[in-house]
């Protein structure tokens, strides 16, 4: 940079955890305190901030929303803009961001679901469980209604998010009512029919990825009797491997053990945990799904599992696969469509995944950097490592052309984006809670985007 007098100037594209714990880390930095000082604005596609926070997380789960009020305290800091409702690619571009900042961060996370290549994954009952988790997190952009009328339904994976979509379908609308789900989703829950779950998981117990407390919250429920086969608790020597190295995989282990030597209680709805069980064929008969068909695997010696060559049919009329999210292509930005990620070293994008060529002044955090495996706080570490990079480039940078603070508001609105801000959040947020206050509850989150925008900025609603 030519001006080392004034703020470096910072996009940040996704204002998701991985974005605000990039602009922390950037506050964070010498450069922050003992330089010129730091100026960011983050840009969000939906109207509030809070990415999978808000719209990934199951709305029984308020411990880990509790991670809000950490991102709070960031973009309270007045070296941080938010600039919502913006659509990358179409709103604003890259070479629109150049003008206005030095450097651009995109963290803009993973939101789609990854294909499961099996006969029959196409049809009518079956779903991806990303589609299902923004239904009943009240996603402006997903369908106001979803079909709950299968009384059996196999859910297909072994981690969290498998154990989210299981319990919300176990649960009973009631049951799900005091949290901040919309009116749209209590309906649709409350009317639901499911009273059997099954989770499948192709490998055995040392093998799942839950979390130990995930795991083990299924069994809280009133209504949720939880059910594990005594044949699938099963280790070798790679799995007995795995629980000496790992505290977490030994309690789930232990977990499912002790579920699995319990008499079987009499709670209404029944989920089912099944381990060594491969997906193999969704079942259907004329155009919707009927059945689930499941090779049998067993351990290899390694933790891995071969097929027996024996298969099981399950009677389940809809099938969620929940095998893994996957980010989606990013205007004007190389992508690897083989890892689901923009290619990079160590957050700074480079031209191609088999490149070494970094692209000036534009780097990567969070699960479009790395893949979407891992829990919120590992995007600390993501952070830290792209935000180090990005200012040890500093120096030679361009520059911004335009880098007062007016340029890029102005440009915005000169092409009337109806753009909110981290004011109009607050006053969301208020708007929230006063719906939720006459029946006593936290909130009611707001669904339809328009009424978000009229909440959060009146005056451009």
């Amino acid at each position: 940079m030519t001006d080392q007098t004034r703020p470096l100037r910072v996009a940040i594209v996704g204002a998701g955890p991985a974005g605000i714990y990039a602009a922390d880390a950037l506050m964070k930095s010498d450069h922050n305190v003992s330089g010129p000082g730091v100026s960011i604005d983050l840009f969000e596609r939906m109207p509030a901030p809070f990415g999978l926070i808000r719209y990934g997380v199951a709305p029984d789960h308020p411990r880990i929303k509790g991670i809000i009020t950490a991102l709070h305290k960031v973009l309270d800091k007045p070296q941080v803009r938010l600039l919502g409702n913006i659509d990358y690619g179409t709103d604003i571009t890259l070479d629109d961001l150049r003008r206005f900042y030095d450097a651009v961060i995109f963290s803009t996370g993973a939101n789609a679901d990854r294909a499961l290549n099996i006969p029959g994954i196409d049809l009518d009952g079956s779903y991806g469980a990303a589609d299902f988790v923004s239904w009943y997190d009240g996603h402006p952009d997903v369908p106001r209604t979803w079909p709950l009328d299968a009384e059996k339904v196999a859910v297909l994976g072994v981690g969290n998010v498998a154990l989210d979509v299981a319990r919300v379908l176990a649960k009973t609308g009631d049951e799900l009512l005091p949290t901040e789900i919309p009116a749209n989703v209590y309906e649709g829950l409350k009317a639901n029919k499911a009273i059997e779950v099954h989770v499948f998981g192709r490998r055995g117990p040392a093998q799942a990825k839950f979390t130990p407390l995930e795991l083990r919250e299924l069994d809280h429920s009133p209504n949720i009797e939880v059910i594990v086969a005594p044949e699938d608790i099963d280790y070798d020597e790679g799995s007995e491997q795995a629980r000496r190295s790992s505290k977490q995989i030994d309690m789930v282990a232990n977990t499912l053990q002790d579920w699995a030597i319990r008499d079987v209680g009499k709670r209404p709805h029944k989920l089912f945990l099944h381990f060594f069980e491969s997906p193999h064929e969704v079942l259907g008969d004329n155009g919707k799904v009927v059945g689930l068909r499941t090779e049998r695997t067993e351990l290899d010696g390694t933790g891995n599992v071969t097929g027996t060559g024996k298969y099981n049919d399950w009677d389940v009329q809809a099938v969620y696969r929940a095998v893994g999210y996957l980010s989606q292509n990013i205007s004007q930005l190389p992508f690897d469509e083989q890892a689901g990620t923009i290619p990079n070293e160590a957050g700074r994008v480079v031209e191609s995944p088999s490149s070494t060529t970094p692209v000036p002044a534009t780097y990567v955090t969070g699960w479009i950097k790395r893949g979407p495996v891992g829990l919120i706080g590992h995007t600390k570490g993501d952070a830290n490592e792209t935000v180090a990079n990005l200012l040890e480039d500093a120096p030679t940078f361009a520059g911004a052309t335009e880098p007062d603070l007016d340029a890029v508001t102005s440009f915005l609105e000169n092409k009337q984006v109806p753009f909110t801000t981290w004011d109009g959040w607050y006053r969301l947020d208020a708007h929230e809670r006063s719906l939720g206050e006459p029946e006593g509850r936290e909130r009611v989150k707001v669904v339809e985007r328009e009424d978000m925008l009229k909440a959060s900025e009146p005056d451009k609603a």
